[in-house]
């Protein structure tokens, strides 16, 4: 991993052992070594070239990577990445049994040495169309089994043409797998997969790429506890986009996304003013937006994902209430996809839970199954949620189908 960080950064060994305080012959030992003889060197090269400290305890042996490790979760105050639970606890580790680590090691094996290409024939167009689909239906085990030949077959047609539009379509498929890898709770190979995304949207030029790229590092690193950052990060990006001119719809959808993912982040630091002021604008650039975005967009917005957004706002600056009363203009047919329905249930299950009202969360939650049970089923968040539901309101209608949608 240490070579594969280095060479993703276009280093060569000397330039990682002159940052490291060592030579070059020693960073070559080191990443041709089978033995930990110096865990030091090993820990400040993996952190140089980008490796997460939980991954480089999985692959030292210290901790099995279906195991439960204790895993730091951001203040009360903040808000999950587009998803923060109420009053989160560190239960990460039995929420994250819905996506079972055998399931991952393919995924891993591709983050660490590229696959090579697959046979399936198929254009690389149409099977990223596929994982789309997968992601929107809530097939999130599919999505991850069929990751990494995407990847593989990716990167074998961006070396092979280095074109701008094949680099864009694997930093397409390194987002996606961010989306979902943050939908499951796998924030460490989600940092990895956001960041190739970054560097290949980067080699396209493409401002729409860089736009989903950046939106989903930002998401990781609000995660991660880093809410300055990603504010920073997804900020940097609307301006790039917004020097387009916004000539186009995908442009101004871009736009309006990234109003939407910055005015969260304020909502999680407890910035209201800013949290409301960006989503107001955000409200302002998806009035041009057609209300069912076309098929493929890369960033699909729509007015009424915008006022969805808007519920997920008010919620994370603990204002319930407001959430709720966002919410009362929407419905199922305003979005075209499962996930967002699902989401829509979801995020008004998270604000009537705040608000006290067990038998709306319950009501909502499983509307939200019966559309894609994978939002509820794979999301630690509601499924931290279904759990109170069932420890404290064991007798509300709806809640035993809940536990057994998520067991």
């Amino acid at each position: 991993m240490v070579r594969i960080g280095r060479q993703h950064r276009g280093w060569r060994q000397a330039e990682l052992g002159a940052r490291i305080g060592c030579s070059a012959s020693t960073v070559s030992r080191l990443e041709q070594s089978t033995r930990i003889t110096d865990m030091a060197l090993l820990q400040a090269a993996a952190k140089e070239v980008g490796v997460p400290p939980p991954v480089l305890a999985v692959a030292c042996g210290f901790t099995a990577s279906g195991a439960s490790a204790r895993t730091t979760v951001a203040q009360e105050s903040q808000r999950d990445a587009e998803e923060d639970p109420m009053r989160r606890r560190t239960l990460l580790a039995a929420a994250g049994s819905a996506v079972p680590a055998s399931l991952l090691a393919p995924l891993d094996d591709a983050l660490a040495v590229t696959p090579a290409p697959t046979t399936t024939g198929a254009p690389l167009d149409a099977r990223l169309a596929r994982a789309r689909h997968q992601f929107d239906n809530g097939r999130h085990t599919a999505l991850l089994r069929d990751l990494p030949g995407l990847l593989g077959d990716a990167h074998h047609a961006a070396a092979r043409s280095r074109s701008d539009l094949d680099h864009a379509r694997l930093s397409s498929c390194y987002s996606l797998a961010s989306q979902v890898l943050i939908k499951v709770g796998r924030l460490d190979r989600a940092r990895i997969t956001a960041d190739r995304a970054t560097t290949y949207a980067s080699l396209s030029g493409s401002p729409l790429a860089a736009a989903a790229a950046a939106r989903e590092l930002a998401i990781v690193l609000r995660h991660q506890d880093q809410a300055a950052t990603a504010q920073r990060l997804i900020l940097a990006a609307a301006a790039d986009v917004e020097a387009t001119g916004l000539k186009s719809e995908a442009q101004a959808a871009a736009y309006a996304a990234l109003l939407c993912t910055t005015s969260y982040t304020a909502a999680c630091a407890s910035d209201r003013g800013h949290a409301l002021a960006m989503i107001g604008e955000a409200e302002r650039a998806a009035r041009r937006l057609p209300d069912t975005p076309p098929a493929g967009r890369l960033l699909p917005v729509s007015p009424a994902a915008v006022d969805l957004y808007a519920v997920g706002v008010h919620w994370a600056l603990g204002d319930a209430g407001t959430a709720l009363e966002k919410g009362n203009g929407l419905h199922a047919s305003m979005f075209p996809t499962a996930e967002r329905r699902a989401r829509m249930h979801t995020d008004l299950a998270r604000a009537a839970f705040d608000w006290g009202k067990p038998d709306r969360t319950a009501e909502e939650l499983l509307a939200a199954a019966r559309v894609s049970p994978g939002e509820v089923r794979d999301r630690p968040a509601i499924r931290e949620i279904v759990d109170d539901l069932a420890s404290r309101h064991a007798r509300v209608p709806g809640v035993r189908e809940l536990t057994a949608v998520v067991r």
